[in-house]
């Protein structure tokens, strides 16, 4: 093709979502997806939305549910439900959007364990890149394949196909995951090997904390000064000083103290868990660690571990 020639694509290869245009999935591609079984485990606040974007897209869900409630509401859009994780195995690629860890150990590890040669154990929970490599030392003598796959959303966007996933581990396992959670997913980055994926996501995680303490802070300064929360906020969204964080709150119907008392439930956990991680691994991120701890949050309870080399 030359250069300054554009491809003309059939317009039946086209669709649309929001602003941005995508070719549309050959047959081929559509059938092969339709023909993968899937499971899922984990319907919640936020897993619930994935599975509704994975039955909108005709693909074949079964799924566990704790709450009979939201069991009935995803089977009323053609949900399959199961009475017990382990009646997932048996699918060709299992989701699993679990709490923390001990969830992931205590729920999934039966679950891979049972699965056949050939399948493919997604996990979206956020957590230590090694008890994501505990779980694949037990799939990977069996042919079964762990993925990882952090996201950083929410509800609302999952619902509206708008959501960022991180996918770490083996190439091939990689590329069944993202043909899966495409159907709720609109950017999904490739991290590279297991364990990577998680790595990059708790870094963005203590990252968004030490902005958020940042952002608040600089709220109480221009307070201060006179200046309106709302006028900084403005101001950060259009200038250099703008983060995710400062887009966080000017979106938010609360105002910068109701949001600094809300907000340290959510970044505890994540504070926490990178923190744990670093020491797990022996990894330095004691700057991080103290820009977390600047603010009007207090996300650390305790002082600082003394494991790896988190201590300065």
């Amino acid at each position: 093709m030359g250069r300054g020639r554009t491809r003309r694509v059939p317009a039946d290869q086209i669709h649309r979502v929001g602003r941005r245009v995508r070719l549309a999935r050959p047959r081929d591609e559509v059938d092969r997806l339709s023909a993968r079984r899937i499971g899922f485990i984990g319907a919640g606040k936020i897993g619930e939305p994935m599975v509704e974007r994975l039955l909108a897209a005709r693909l074949p869900t079964a799924v566990y549910a704790r709450r009979s409630e939201v069991g009935d509401r995803l089977a009323d859009r053609g949900g399959v439900p199961v009475e017990s994780p382990d009646a997932l195995a048996g699918n060709d690629v299992v989701i699993a959007c679990l709490f923390d860890d001990q969830q992931v150990a205590e729920i999934a590890t039966p679950i891979v364990a049972a699965m056949r040669p050939g399948a493919v154990f997604v996990s979206h929970t956020t957590g230590s890149p090694n008890a994501l490599r505990a779980l694949d030392a037990i799939a990977r003598p069996r042919g079964v394949a762990v993925v990882e796959a952090p996201f950083s959303g929410t509800a609302e966007g999952i619902r509206a196909g708008r959501l960022t996933v991180l996918l770490g581990g083996d190439d091939e396992a990689v590329d069944i995951a993202e043909e899966v959670v495409s159907a709720y997913a609109d950017r999904i980055i490739r991290a590279g090997a297991l364990g990577s994926a998680l790595s990059v996501k708790l870094i963005n995680n203590a990252l968004f904390a030490a902005h958020t303490q940042l952002t608040l802070t600089a709220i109480r300064i221009a307070d201060g000064l006179g200046v309106a929360e709302s006028t900084l906020l403005a101001a950060l969204a259009v200038s250099s000083g703008g983060s995710a964080a400062a887009q966080h709150l000017s979106d938010s119907e609360l105002d910068a103290r109701a949001y600094s008392e809300l907000l340290p439930h959510y970044l505890r956990k994540d504070v926490a868990s990178a923190r744990a991680v670093a020491a797990e691994l022996d990894v330095d991120i004691a700057p991080l660690v103290a820009a977390v701890q600047l603010g009007p949050m207090r996300l650390i309870d305790e002082e600082p571990p003394t494991i790896g080399k988190e201590v300065s």
